[in-house]
């Protein structure tokens, strides 16, 4: 099916992005012959189509920085590609599927040094303006800690679209895969991710960042839960 043929408001919701297309055509290709593949396809979009045909409609639509690449609308195409494709798929090819998406900005950062005060300073200042963005849209709920140059970056969501969708559609088992390509981002950037709690497995996804060399990871190592998800002690 062609995409604009897709029956949705666009007025207020937008289409996965091409990247995610292609990630998800990629994924059926390994999976299903050539000549089930187009009906597979057309599964995946009716699936997309009628998530968002009583989703809410006040994300912000292509204004919001959100809905790009890997953001919300991606994510719920990747979970339409789940609920489509479930007996094929698995949790680590999810988790790929987020990270092809969402890392390649990151590597073109490699040269960004989350332990020098300068690029903590500005990794700080793009969160910031993200929440400002999230003051905008009132899609996901943030709060910044002031800034602190003997203390790592603090930040915290206490709302979460894409979370909000998985625990409406009963997805929640699939939402360690999208949500661990933070800790994956932050790596390219020699930084680390130190993270307790999620949208999903609690009231808040806590983000605290320091350098990979910062001794205040010693106090939180990393291990992986029960359902999957990297967290910190």
């Amino acid at each position: 099916m062609k995409d604009k043929k897709l029956l949705f408001d666009r007025k207020c919701h937008v289409l996965y992005s091409r990247p995610c297309k292609k990630e998800i055509r990629a994924k059926i290709a390994l999976h299903y012959p050539a000549a089930e593949r187009e009906v597979v396809w057309e599964q995946v979009q009716r699936q997309y189509a009628e998530f968002l045909s009583d989703w809410r409609t006040d994300l912000g639509g292509k204004q919001n920085f959100h809905n790009g690449v890997g953001g919300t609308y991606d994510c719920i195409a990747i979970m339409s590609y789940y609920v489509a494709c479930k007996a094929v798929t698995s949790f680590r090819e999810i988790e790929e599927m987020e990270e092809n998406l969402i890392l390649p900005v990151f590597r073109r950062l490699r040269f960004v040094d989350c332990n020098k005060p300068l690029w903590r300073k500005l990794m700080y200042r793009a969160f910031v303006r993200a929440k400002r963005g999230c003051d905008k849209w009132h899609d996901y709920e943030m709060t910044v800690a002031p800034y602190d140059k003997d203390d790592p970056i603090h930040y915290e969501f206490t709302s979460c679209p894409a979370a909000e969708f998985a625990i409406r559609h009963g997805l929640t088992d699939i939402m360690p895969a999208l949500c661990n390509v933070d800790y994956a981002s932050m790596e390219l950037l020699h930084a680390r991710l130190v993270r307790m709690t999620t949208c999903v497995n609690g009231c808040k996804c806590d983000y605290t960042i320091c350098g990979d060399k910062d001794p205040y990871l010693k106090a939180h190592p990393e291990y992986r839960d029960e359902a999957g998800y990297r967290r910190n002690k």
